[in-house]
């Protein structure tokens, strides 16, 4: 069975196509959000998701987020002392989503279809199918997101010409697309966008104003009361969803530990101020869309649909910025948290060739321009580092392109032929992909031609081929998208090291978490009501000591019904 997956950087997603269409298939809570967060609990056993998300409020140290923006980095994430890599904490989210998706299908699940941002380079797409592998899945195709939302929208069925462009705003990346539909194509014409920017920094930037009217540095607070800044994001996160609907929110001033007292400080924050506060945010994200719609050579009014992605795009000075430029309402008819799942669902069933559904047409584009290095003469010297575009950024795929470049000096046998991504002007900015050697070169003058020709096709493969224009022999390198900056060896010890993790069973899911929401709620629920809630927590530890399944479930059961009642009668319920 193939599924699609949403790998998100604020929560994660997994879907597959039935005879009923796209479904989204539920977590062990019965959510279809999984939240992109691992922890590590005071037993040393992994935990994903909601129960790791509850751990971040009291235990900041134990839990990590946001790790998706690092993908394709050698950086190193600490984790309750000890260090992993992005893709392993991604290998952790995919693993639960796998595991809920075999227990929700009744079958084994080892293969996927899985999003990125369109903006993702070749190292970050490597590093998404490692962490698949780690996972346990094989990583059929990578699929960018908002192709998968106009997938989802349906756009390839549409019979007229129309042009639509997809703004994707989630919660750690930013990505705009423009998409061509015409007779059952969709052919992507550009996209741009940024991988630090999202929700998270719009919660981030009220967090910063609230301390700030404090006089708390941000980074310095965060360093020294960490439970107090991990308490306060959520009392932002709660905020700032709210301020979407409402023209005021009210934010809860945590002590120093991260507690919450009855008699508090209590900030009020205006729908207005918010907006003032990160408009400089929204309009971060005008530079990508003129971007792409200028490599579309597209006008604002020759856009026929604006289409809204992503959780944050439910902020209301988004949807008025769109409108300013385009002119009209943008589309949100589908859950803009549900719908790139969806669409992948539907993708996954193409690749699994599903009869359910009829084959769909869609060009994509290469995100980035693609080239090598070479040498410019400058007052009278030949000076390297310079970038060579070979495929220009937002060329159609498949595509095969060839330039000529020449020999610098006299008699030269050998050059040496450096791959690069990016769109500075010299390669030290951009990424270095790989390289071989061309020999054999006949000597003579200066100036001996070789054509450099790249192949790139819809799976990421490039191929590239230098040939020597005098003797027509060819060398040529081919780079896949598997391939990464970890050898085999390394890969095997990636695998040993996520076997070697301890892991809560599944059907432990439900206690865990309510006990992680019961000792967040226990910092911040007033003394009136805390020999009530102390009374509640101990009746479901003594069930859970006592081993009966059915005492253990009424007693969370009563217990987690009095978390969430309160959590919603304090408008505090995420």
């Amino acid at each position: 069975m193939i599924i699609g997956i949403d790998l998100g950087t604020t929560n994660s997603l997994a879907a597959c196509l039935t005879e009923h269409g796209p479904t989204l298939i539920p977590n062990a809570h019965g959510d279809f959000l999984t939240p992109s967060a691992v922890g590590i609990d005071h037993g040393g056993q992994i935990i994903v998701g909601s129960a790791a998300k509850e751990l971040q409020v009291t235990h900041p140290e134990r839990c990590t987020t946001v790790f998706k923006r690092l993908m394709g980095t050698d950086v190193s994430m600490p984790l309750a002392q000890r260090q992993f890599r992005p893709e392993e904490l991604s290998s952790l989210i995919l693993r639960s989503l796998r595991i809920d998706a075999e227990a929700f299908l009744k079958q084994p699940v080892d293969e996927a279809v899985v999003t990125v941002p369109a903006y993702f380079n070749d190292q970050q797409r490597k590093a998404t199918i490692r962490a698949g592998e780690l996972a346990g899945l094989k990583v059929r195709r990578i699929i960018n997101e908002p192709t998968a939302a106009a997938i989802a929208y349906g756009l390839h069925q549409a019979d007229v010409e129309r042009i639509a462009l997809v703004y994707d705003l989630g919660g750690g990346t930013f990505d705009v697309s423009v998409v061509d539909q015409f007779e059952g194509v969709l052919e992507i014409k550009s996209s741009a966008g940024e991988i630090f920017l999202g929700g998270e920094d719009f919660t981030r930037a009220l967090v910063g104003r609230v301390l700030q009217q404090r006089n708390l540095p941000f980074e310095q607070t965060e360093l020294r009361y960490p439970c107090l800044v991990s308490r306060l994001m959520r009392e932002c996160e709660i905020a700032k969803k709210k301020l979407s609907q409402a023209e005021f929110a009210e934010i809860r001033m945590p002590e120093r530990d991260g507690t919450v007292k009855e008699d508090c400080d209590v900030h009020t924050v205006t729908a207005v101020e918010f907006r003032e506060w990160t408009n400089h945010l929204v309009e971060r994200t005008r530079l990508p869309l003129h971007r792409a719609l200028s490599d579309a050579g597209l006008e604002p009014r020759q856009v026929h649909e604006v289409i809204l992605v992503g959780g944050a795009t439910r902020m209301p000075q988004v949807a008025q910025m769109l409108h300013a430029i385009f002119g009209k309402e943008a589309r949100s008819t589908l859950n803009p948290d549900h719908v790139v799942a969806l669409g992948v669902a539907i993708q996954a069933g193409l690749v699994q060739r599903n009869a359910g559904v009829s084959e769909i047409i869609v060009t994509d584009i290469s995100p980035f321009s693609l080239g090598i290095e070479i040498s410019n003469e400058i007052a009278g010297e030949y000076r390297s580092g310079y970038f060579f575009p070979v495929i220009n950024r937002n060329t159609t795929i498949p595509v095969s392109r060839v330039r000529t470049v020449n020999t610098t000096h006299a008699d030269q046998q050998m050059v040496s032929v450096r791959i690069y991504q990016g769109e500075a002007r010299k390669v030290v900015d951009n990424l270095f992909l790989g390289e071989f050697q061309v020999t054999g070169i006949p000597r003579g003058p200066k100036g001996q031609a070789i054509d450099i020709r790249f192949t790139y096709d819809p799976n990421g493969i490039l191929e590239v081929d230098a040939i020597v224009n005098e003797t027509g022999k060819k060398f040529t390198h081919v780079i896949k998208p598997g391939a990464g900056s970890l050898n085999e060896a390394e890969i095997k010890a990636a695998l040993e090291k996520m076997q070697a993790l301890k892991f809560h069973p599944r059907d432990d899911e439900h206690n865990r978490f309510a006990m992680l929401a019961a000792d967040r709620l226990y910092r911040e629920i007033p003394p009136r009501l805390r020999d009530q809630f102390q009374s509640l927590i101990q009746n479901f530890e003594s069930a859970i000591e006592g081993q009966d399944a059915e005492m253990i479930e009424i007693a969370r059961l009563t217990l987690t019904a009095f978390i969430s009642d309160f959590d919603s009668e304090n408008g505090r319920s995420l």
